[in-house]
């Protein structure tokens, strides 16, 4: 560690292909929520339909996310990676499709398919990464996720300019599809063969019975832990806090405060840019005052921030607060996953499963609020997010270390890649 191997040729294109898919990635879903607008009137659907509609993105997401893991112990990360990046560029071409012959099952499907790339994409990535790190001996994680954020800080100004002009959605969802591919290929090429399936293969060698056995076990036995259960609510809050924001913004700007598509749009970006924001800078505030307190304050400022977009009839004051809406969520659910993990034995069942409650939360929960919303209104519909961001920040010491001086040292051998990379 004191002396790193300098980067060859092979591992600088290795990572250099992980962060441009990983903008790539941020830009599609950027550009698919900033025009969710234009969608929603080209299918002239209500808000619970809406919703219904968004149901195709979590299903998908979530089955990406639960076969991704196995799927790279069996074949490794690049093959899970091409499958994530098709499926991906055949999701947006069907969601552009649908939104031009005004088809909601159309849509439906598109985001389904985009979803389960997007989900196999996530795990594949982070075990990519982790990898690079090794080779290193140096972070690389944050970076990785920091480029998805500024990847949703480009297609979100994309997506607000093309709205402001009404160029026709389609058109514009299929060229970040080819955007897309084309990263895509030149990924798939630069990642080596491999990653992830030897050290799968390790791991159930040490575990006796393997992953075939341990996998879904262990991570229901993990939740008798009291502990584990409060950071399983607390990432709930924080994730549905996020994916509230990424789902409905600009239709609550919209609808709920009688913007421009435009305006809302620009409001997506806003909370895009102050999400980068806080996982860039984040890092020292954790060091300094620890994830308890980071995390506390972070749902204080992620509620003030909602509090105002909900309560507030001025709507260029609704707008600005949506900067302490993303400023803090941003935080929340990586700091949580870390927790999950340190200072204690199981920590990687411990953080799949904490994992799995918060992509749950990101994923399913958001939509449904679009039910909610037919009856009181999708502003009204929002204090439930209010609600949960208050009950995570009276439970947050349970973040604490469970044992003085366990911190990140003790539970991650695999430091680079866990609890200090995810912190960002």
């Amino acid at each position: 560690m004191k002396n790193p191997p300098v980067m060859d040729a092979t591992t600088r294109r290795w990572r250099a292909a992980l962060f441009l898919f990983m903008l790539a990635t941020g830009v599609s879903m950027a550009s698919w929520v900033a025009r969710t607008p234009a969608v929603r009137d080209a299918l002239d659907v209500t808000t619970g339909s809406m919703g219904l509609v968004l149901f195709g993105l979590s299903i998908g997401s979530m089955a990406g996310v639960l076969v991704s893991g196995g799927l790279v112990r069996r074949r490794g990360g690049r093959p899970v990676i091409a499958v994530g990046a098709g499926l991906l560029v055949a999701g947006l071409l069907v969601i552009a499709g649908g939104a031009a012959l005004e088809a909601s099952a159309g849509v439906f499907c598109g985001l389904a398919l985009f979803g389960a790339g997007m989900g196999l994409a996530e795990v594949a990535f982070n075990i990519e990464g982790a990898a690079v790190e090794r080779t290193l001996g140096r972070p690389v994680l944050p970076v990785l996720h920091g480029c998805f954020s500024l990847g949703t800080v480009v297609g979100a100004l994309v997506g607000m300019g093309l709205t402001a002009v009404r160029f026709p959605v389609g058109w514009h969802l299929a060229a970040i599809a080819v955007a897309v591919a084309a990263a895509g290929v030149w990924t798939v090429r630069a990642v080596p063969a491999g990653t992830g399936q030897e050290g799968a293969a390790a791991g159930d060698g040490e575990n006796g019975d393997g992953a075939r056995t341990g996998g879904v076990r262990a991570q229901v036995a993990v939740w008798r832990d009291r502990r584990l259960v409060l950071i399983g609510l607390i990432v709930l809050a924080m994730a549905f806090a996020e994916g509230s924001a990424n789902d409905w913004l600009p239709l609550l700007m919209v609808d709920g405060h009688g913007t421009s598509a435009t305006a809302g749009s620009l409001t997506f970006m806003l909370f895009a840019v102050a999400m980068t924001t806080g996982r860039f800078t984040g890092g020292p505030l954790l060091v300094r005052y620890g994830p308890a307190a980071v995390v506390r304050a972070s749902a204080l400022v992620a509620a003030a921030g909602v509090a105002l977009v909900v309560f507030s009839d001025n709507a260029l004051l609704a707008g600005a607060a949506v900067v302490l809406w993303g400023l803090g969520a941003s935080l929340g659910f990586p700091v949580t996953i870390s927790a999950a993990g340190e200072g204690v034995r199981n920590a990687s069942a411990r953080v799949a499963a904490v994992s799995t409650a918060g992509y749950a939360a990101f994923l399913v929960g958001p939509p449904s609020l679009g039910f909610l919303a037919d009856h009181v209104g999708l502003r009204n519909a929002m204090v439930v997010v209010l609600v949960l961001l208050g009950g995570a920040a009276l439970i947050t010491r349970a973040l604490r270390t469970p044992s003085s001086g366990a911190g990140v040292e003790q539970s991650g051998a695999t430091v680079p890649g866990a609890s200090q990379s995810d912190l960002v």
